[in-house]
């Protein structure tokens, strides 16, 4: 589905790039958990991925389309949700009138599925909501989009801990053969039972990519991701991860 295909980057000023030949793919019906240090990159990934940034070499293609050219057919079926963001001071009624319309297939009872998922309303004024609550409003409209594929990053920072609970169900719930949804983050706990498969990066490699399905042992993420670091065949090992992959 997309292709990320030797891509380098690096911010203005800075002599260090963020990422540097950098390659992996994703698939299909699957739900990633992309991990890595503070610093390594996920974000600046994810806003390549989406065409928001265009690297200094290399490309990203989504279903064979390089995302920086900003097609209607790629924009109508990506969606990120940023660690960050801001709504405009409106009602979430004006809001999905004046956004829904770029995505085909958003599907307004869908909306109001998610939002009450989330203990929430569907005729919120979105000026007087906190940042968790925000939060979840974004998420909402961005499974309503129904886009093949969604980007998240950090998702469940500042959702309290029956907020994670639900962020859970409601994605085990949309997940799909022909979405996919790949969750940057740092908090491992809150996503280890969603996931299909694991993305553990550091700037220049993919130092594991491996299916967390039909495994014949309890993964336990966080000690996967510190063994990785160190190790990263020895780690696949351990665990006895089919469809593993390690570059030098």
């Amino acid at each position: 589905m997309l292709q990320v295909e030797n891509i380098s980057f690096g911010y203005p000023r800075k002599k260090q790039e963020v990422l540097h030949d950098f390659s992996l793919s994703l698939k299909k019906g699957c739900v990633y958990g992309l991990l890595g240090k503070n610093g390594v990159g996920k974000s600046t990934l994810l806003y390549l991925m989406s065409g928001l940034l265009t690297p200094r070499s290399g490309r990203v293609r989504y279903r064979s389309v390089d995302v920086r050219r900003r097609l209607p057919v790629t924009l109508s079926d990506t969606f990120l949700v940023p660690e960050e963001f801001e709504l405009p001071s409106t009602s979430l009624k004006n809001y999905v009138a004046l956004n829904s319309r770029f995505y085909p297939h958003f599907s307004h009872e869908a909306l109001t599925n998610h939002l009450h998922n989330f203990d929430l309303a569907d005729d919120l004024h979105l000026g007087a909501l906190s940042m968790g609550q925000k939060k979840k409003v974004f998420m909402s409209f961005a499974l309503a989009a129904n886009t093949s594929l969604l980007l998240m990053d950090e998702p469940t920072n500042g959702l309290d801990i029956p907020g994670k609970s639900q962020f859970r169900k409601f994605i085990a719930s949309v997940v799909s053969e022909e979405r996919t949804i790949l969750i940057s983050t740092h908090q491992v706990r809150d996503i280890d039972k969603i996931l299909d498969h694991v993305l553990i990066m550091d700037n220049h490699r993919v130092l594991l990519d491996a299916s967390l399905l039909n495994t014949d042992k309890e993964i336990n993420l966080e000690e996967l991701f510190h063994l990785t670091l160190t190790a990263p065949d020895k780690a696949a090992a351990l665990f006895h991860l089919p469809n593993q992959t390690t570059q030098s």
